[in-house]
């Protein structure tokens, strides 16, 4: 169990970090040029340690459901509208309504056990988890409207 809280946090930090990068190249191509950069180089990275590591056996998927194969037409939307996103609410924002929509989502997901995952009963305790994030992100939002900008030197 805490292998996969520390596995879960990383890719929290890693999926930031990520953005942060995405909306810097976003700044100077478009879109459509910086979701190519990112899956391009993310596919090369991952054939070349999946071939390190796995070798032959990183083409064997014997079982697979056929449609289980469009995650990665999935990812090309979850990238372009991050980086639009990020560009048209800024960072912080973004990325609060995205995780609050993956929430969400996983939440419906586990409740009616689609897609081939087991079934979770729903509770009250899930959906007040999920309510008291978005009071968050709107308190966060919408308290003061004030901005704090780091100042830079040098």
């Amino acid at each position: 169990m805490m292998f996969g809280l520390i596995l879960a946090f990383i890719a929290g930090s890693l999926v930031s970090l990520q953005n942060i990068f995405n909306s810097k190249v976003n700044e100077h191509t478009g879109s459509w040029t910086t979701t190519t950069l990112v899956l391009g180089l993310g596919f090369l990275a991952s054939l070349t340690i999946g071939l390190c590591m796995e070798g032959e056996q990183l083409f064997s998927v014997p079982n697979m459901k056929i449609w289980y194969w469009f995650s990665g037409l999935i990812g090309v939307g979850v990238v372009t509208c991050l980086v639009r996103g990020i560009k048209l609410l800024g960072p912080t924002f973004a990325i609060s309504i995205a995780l609050t929509a993956q929430l969400g989502f996983a939440l419906l997901w586990d409740s009616l056990g689609w897609f081939g995952i087991e079934q979770v009963p729903f509770t009250l305790k899930q959906l007040v988890g999920v309510l008291v994030i978005v009071s968050g992100i709107n308190f966060f939002k919408w308290s003061g409207g004030r901005r704090y900008r780091i100042l830079k030197t040098g």
